[in-house]
C-alpha cells in the first residue's frame, strides 16, 4: 500500500516559526514533524510515499530526497494553487493506482491508531476515515455516524451536531479520484473533501474509526508544545554523546552523538538533546525540552517544556519556560521569559491581529529566527517576536514585535 501526505500549506498561523521553514520541517521531539509521520507509516510496512508540497517545497525535497536514506521511496507532487482538500488529494491521480493511506501533514500520528485504521480497511474493504472527540469541534469537519458508518460530515459548523471530528487520516480506494472529479466547487470557492465524503456516505461507503490515542492538529504555535510533550512522553533513554562526570541525568533523556553535557548540568527527562549541542556547566533542563542541533545552553540557565531550534544560544543566567525559539537566536545574559499570569488565567496571545485564548495556563514566548536580546531584557508571557528583531539591554517586550524591529 502507498501513502499520500498533504503538506502543501504555508502554515501562516504558525508564523513567525514558518517564516523561513515549511511547517513539516519544524522541530518536534528531536525530529522534523514530518519525520514522525513517515516513521509511523514505515512501522506499518508503508514505504512508498508521495508528499504533496507547496510552500518552500525545495527545503522538504532537499531534506528527504528520494527517501533512500530512511529506507523509503519518496516522490513529490507540487500544488501551486490551493483549491481545497479534494483538489489536493486529486493531484495524486495517475501516480497512485491502488488503495492508499492519506494523511494531513499537520496531525500527530501514532502507530497504534494507524494500525487500527488499516485493520478496519482490510475488514470492511471500503473508504475509512479517522475520527476523534474534541471539546470544541466548531473549527473542524464534524461527523455524524451510525453503527460505525458515516452518515454526514459538516465543515466547521457554528452549531456542531456532535463532538466527533475528522482526524485527518484516511484509507481511500482508487475510485476516490472518480468521486473527486465529480465534486462541485463549494460556496467558499474550493473543492471540499467533505462534499466528496458526503456523496460516498449517501451510498454507505465510508467507515468511521475512532482514534484511541491522544490526538492533536498542529494549527497554532502553542500546539507544537503539546505535540512535543505527547511524542517525547514515549521516548526511551539513549546517551550517545559525551556526558562529563558530575552531570546528573534522570529519566528518559536522549543525548545524540556529537553533543556534550558538562559537569554540574541537571537534566530531567523526557529531554531531547541533538547533535552538536553544548550543555552546561551548572544548568537545569526540565521535562519536555527539545534542543535542536548546535544549541548552546550555558551556566545558570533554566529551560523547561520548550523547543529551541538549531544553532540558537541561551548561554548565561537565562530562564526559558514553555516557549518556542527559532533558529540562530541569541539571548543576552540575564534575559528572562515569563510564562505565567499573576491572576493564573490562561495566556492570551495577539495573533494575526486577533486576541486568542491559547488554552494554556503557562505559555512563554514564540520567537522567530535570528532574534537577539540584550542583557537583562524581559519578555512577557504570550509575546510573539518575529525574525531578525533586536531587543536591547534592559528592554521589556509585551505583545507582538514585527520583523526586523529594534526595541532599545
Amino acid at each position: 500500500m502507498k501513502a499520500l501526505i498533504l503538506a502543501a500549506g504555508e502554515g501562516t498561523r504558525l508564523r513567525p516559526l514558518t517564516s523561513n521553514i515549511p511547517k513539516p520541517l519544524l522541530l518536534v521531539a528531536g525530529r522534523p514533524f514530518l519525520s514522525h509521520i513517515l516513521g509511523a507509516l514505515s512501522s506499518q510496512g508503508i514505504k512508498d510515499v508521495s508528499i504533496l508540497v507547496g510552500w518552500k517545497s525545495n527545503k522538504i525535497k532537499e531534506h528527504y530526497g528520494d527517501g533512500s536514506s530512511i529506507g523509503m521511496r519518496i516522490s513529490y507532487l507540487e500544488q501551486k494553487e490551493r483549491m481545497g482538500t479534494a483538489h489536493a488529494i486529486g493531484m495524486a491521480e495517475g501516480t497512485i493506482d491502488g488503495p492508499f493511506v492519506c494523511i494531513n501533514g499537520d496531525v500527530v500520528l501514532f502507530e497504534s491508531d494507524l494500525s487500527r485504521i488499516l485493520e478496519r480497511f482490510h475488514r470492511d474493504k471500503c473508504t475509512v476515515m479517522s475520527a476523534v472527540r474534541v471539546p470544541d469541534p466548531r473549527r473542524f469537519g464534524v461527523i455524524e455516524e451510525k453503527d460505525g458508518m458515516l452518515t454526514r460530515i459538516h465543515e466547521k459548523p457554528h452549531k456542531p451536531p456532535t463532538d466527533l471530528i475528522n482526524a485527518g487520516l484516511f484509507v481511500f480506494l482508487p475510485n476516490i479520484f472518480d468521486h473527486i472529479r465529480a465534486t462541485p466547487l463549494s460556496p467558499r470557492g474550493e473543492y471540499e473533501i467533505t462534499d466528496t465524503l458526503n456523496e460516498l456516505a449517501s451510498k454507505d461507503q465510508v467507515a468511521v474509526q475512532q482514534f484511541q490515542e491522544d490526538w492533536i492538529d498542529v494549527g497554532m504555535p502553542w500546539d507544537l508544545l503539546r505535540a512535543n510533550e505527547m511524542l517525547m512522553s514515549r521516548q526511551k533513554r539513549r546517551l550517545d554523546g559525551i556526558v562529563e562526570d558530575g552531570a546528573y541525568i534522570h529519566g528518559e533523556v536522549i543525548v545524540e552523538e556529537g553533543a556534550r553535557i558538562r559537569s554540574g548540568s541537571y537534566i530531567e527527562g523526557p529531554v531531547y538533546i541533538s547533535s552538536r549541542c553544548d550543555i552546561g556547566p551548572n544548568c537545569y533542563i526540565r521535562p519536555s525540552t527539545c534542543l535542536g542541533p548546535g544549541v548552546r545552553i550555558g551556566a545558570s540557565v533554566e529551560v523547561k517544556n520548550s523547543i529551541i531550534m538549531s544553532d540558537s544560544h541561551v548561554p548565561h543566567h537565562n530562564y526559558v519556560g514553555d516557549s518556542l525559539i527559532g533558529e540562530r537566536c541569541n539571548l543576552g545574559a540575564g534575559t528572562k521569559i515569563a510564562n505565567l499570569r499573576f491572576d493564573d488565567r490562561n495566556i492570551r496571545v495577539v495573533h494575526r491581529g486577533e486576541l486568542i485564548d491559547s488554552g494554556r495556563r503557562k505559555l512563554g514566548a514564540i520567537i522567530g529566527d535570528d532574534v537577539k536580546t540584550g542583557i537583562n531584557s524581559i519578555i512577557d508571557a504570550g509575546s510573539i517576536i518575529y525574525g531578525e528583531s533586536v531587543i536591547g539591554p534592559g528592554a521589556k517586550v509585551r505583545g507582538n514585535v514585527g520583523p526586523k524591529t529594534r526595541i532599545l
